[in-house]
């Protein structure tokens, strides 16, 4: 197989991951619509690289060798990745875990051999909040030549601190992923517990999940438009964006009891219904939205404006989106259709019930335009899921079994998917795969020719979470 997917383009490699014995691949056929999980035994320590017939698996095969000790036969690239040398054992998720001694601080990076080739190291401290990783740029000049970037910072062993849990014990560790997903990864995650258990949530709590989704999808494309103003040199706009976003946040906190509605969402439902009033909040903090979203679209569409600013800078090229699947915001400004709410689609989602806004430029100006498309279909989504909230239960319990499941869900980034197994209803295995595992090798790319005075505004249109790679 791993032979046959050179010649192969139609399967889109989703992620590739390891248990003790085994690595296993999550591919999703576009043309026949079918997501499909493929698994192989490892042979005295190897199995056979996905790499050089799918690129998008180089960083989930230096992953499964740092976590459990296999390695790609093959594979492209098998510098270290998570493990910086600083963990009390080597494979801490194999059957028999090595001594100390892996990989070391300073990290290993692609080789440079011309002197005048100039080398700038970004991070891992980053300013403010910000999250831990490198980013390696090689330089001539103010041109950029390469970069390369080195996560596992903050690696969190949320894998590892999920087995043994039950699925609502593990729920915390799956909203944790990445923040400004919480509720993404716990849809995921839900869904994934669900299909391994042959539970189906109620239909009021997919209907509360999608309004969860749907909420947390316009703050946080609100948030980081801000970001990216800001960066751009826009800040009245940054700041009217940032603005919009609190309304929302706040609403979320009226009718959730969180901001980000973290933990909201929980496998068998929800953790509570919507609190009474709490539709009319969230409405509230819509009703502005409109206009105001119109203005903001009119002025960074100014000849002067942000769409300037951002045309044919950090491209992302289509034929490198569609070979790393791309999905998001990022996918979708550079050609791909792709949506996890429409492929392979899961309720109360229609699959032809909202637009899908595609552009092919693939620049800094492209994502914009596509998160700002997106914001005002989400507001028009989110109105009518409240509109119609089915009655009924918002919860069920779940079974104590046996099983395997996937789980998807559309997040502010792309699709995002969660494996489950479990015996007699506890984990003993999981994964995580979030859009950022193909949005850092697309950066790496929108970033070669590039000028380095453009790196941040590059940086900020991407939004590739860490945390959301550092499981």
């Amino acid at each position: 197989m791993a032979r046959a997917l050179i010649e192969e383009p139609s399967l889109a490699l989703l992620a590739v991951w390891a248990d003790t014995l085994s690595v296993h691949a999550l591919f999703l056929d576009e043309c026949d619509r079918r997501v499909q999980l493929v698994s192989t035994e490892v042979r005295e320590g190897f199995y056979a690289a996905l790499s050089p017939g799918r690129p998008g698996a180089l960083w989930f095969e230096r992953a499964v060798r740092d976590l459990w000790g296999h390695r790609a036969e093959g594979g492209q690239d098998l510098c270290p990745w998570l493990d910086h040398g600083c963990w009390p054992v080597r494979y801490p998720m194999s059957l028999a875990p090595g001594p100390v001694g892996g990989a070391s601080e300073p990290p290993e990076f692609l080789p440079i051999d011309d002197e005048a080739v100039d080398q700038l190291p970004l991070g891992p401290v980053q300013a403010g909040l910000g999250e831990s990783g490198h980013l390696r740029i090689s330089a001539r000049g103010e041109t950029i030549l390469r970069a390369e970037a080195r996560l596992g910072y903050a690696h969190k062993g949320s894998l590892m601190l999920m087995r043994g849990k039950s699925p609502r014990a593990a729920a915390r560790y799956a909203a944790r992923l990445a923040a400004d997903s919480t509720v993404a990864h716990s849809i995921a995650f839900a869904r994934a517990a669900e299909a391994a258990l042959g539970t189906e949530a109620p239909p009021r709590a997919d209907a509360l999940r999608a309004v969860m989704a749907e909420h947390e999808r316009i703050a946080d494309h609100l948030g980081e438009l801000g970001r990216v103003c800001r960066v751009a040199g826009f800040p009245l706009a940054a700041e009217r964006f940032g603005l919009l976003r609190e309304r929302l946040v706040r609403a979320a906190a009226t009718a959730f009891g969180h901001r980000l509605m973290m933990d909201c969402v929980v496998p068998g439902g929800v953790a509570a219904d919507i609190v009474p009033g709490g539709p009319e909040a969230i409405l509230r903090a819509l009703g502005p939205l409109d206009g105001e979203l119109s203005a903001l679209r009119r002025g960074l569409d100014a000849p002067d404006g942000f769409a300037a600013r951002g045309r044919g800078i950090g491209v992302v090229d289509p034929a490198l989106a569609e070979r790393l699947a791309a999905g998001g915001f990022i996918g979708r400004a550079s050609g791909r259709r792709t949506d996890a709410r429409r492929l392979p689609g899961y309720p109360p989602y229609e699959p032809e019930g909202f637009a899908v806004p595609v552009l092919a430029r693939g620049d800094v100006a492209a994502r914009i335009a596509v998160r700002l498309a997106e914001t005002a279909e989400s507001i028009r989504l989110l109105r009518g899921v409240l509109s119609a909230l089915p009655e009924g239960g918002s919860s069920v319990p779940l079974r104590n079994g046996s099983g395997e499941g996937i789980g998807v869900a559309e997040g502010v980034r792309g699709d995002i998917w969660h494996w489950l197994r479990l015996d007699n209803g506890l984990i003993v295995a999981a994964f995580a795969r979030d859009p950022a595992w193909a949005h850092w090798p697309l950066l790496e790319a929108a970033l070669e020719g590039a000028d380095i005075s453009d790196v941040a505004l590059i940086s900020a249109s991407f939004n590739a979470t860490i945390s959301g790679v550092d499981l």
